[in-house]
């Protein structure tokens, strides 16, 4: 498990930053269009937004994975207790996230993906489906998923003993 773990987070980031490095070459030529050139360029407004949309998603779901997500353990930080009873306040933590990932994000946003491609919207300048854009929510939710699997596991884990 582990093993996979650190593959996944290894892809997550490499894809993160090759999304930002998209999202700065877009708002480097937007600039440079704009001041130097004089003539704005039309579609990196856009693109820049919706690889900001990805980067955001993708890169909450990265950082859920490495641990790294400041609200997970804030709670965690404010009541010192024992491990049993911390055990026990991670296993709730990850079972509200795993509901909201499962209801929100995954149902929410698959639903409002097909929603939006049977609609046939299509965004203003780039004239590709909003579909693609709006993938992002069910796309970092699974993968937030399988994160938040994994420790609610090692919370049982703990819970019971095993660990």
């Amino acid at each position: 498990m582990t093993t996979f773990i650190s593959l996944l987070n290894r892809i997550l980031a490499t894809f993160c930053v090759v999304l930002c490095i998209g999202l700065v070459i877009s708002v480097v030529w937007q600039v440079f269009s704009r001041y130097i050139l004089n003539a704005p360029s039309a579609f990196t407004d856009e693109t820049a937004r919706f690889l900001f949309i990805w980067v955001g998603l993708v890169g909450a779901a990265y950082g859920l994975g490495k641990k790294k997500h400041l609200a997970i353990d804030l709670l965690l930080m404010k009541f010192e207790t024992s491990p049993k009873k911390q055990a026990l306040l991670r296993f709730i933590i990850n079972s509200v996230s795993i509901f909201f990932v499962v209801v929100i994000m995954c149902y929410g946003g698959m639903k409002l993906v097909l929603d939006t491609i049977e609609a046939g919207q299509i965004s203003p300048v780039l004239g590709i489906q909003m579909g693609l854009v709006y993938l992002a929510l069910p796309v970092s939710g699974f993968f937030m998923l399988i994160f938040l699997a994994r420790d609610l596991i090692a919370d049982i884990r703990q819970l019971s003993g095993q660990n």
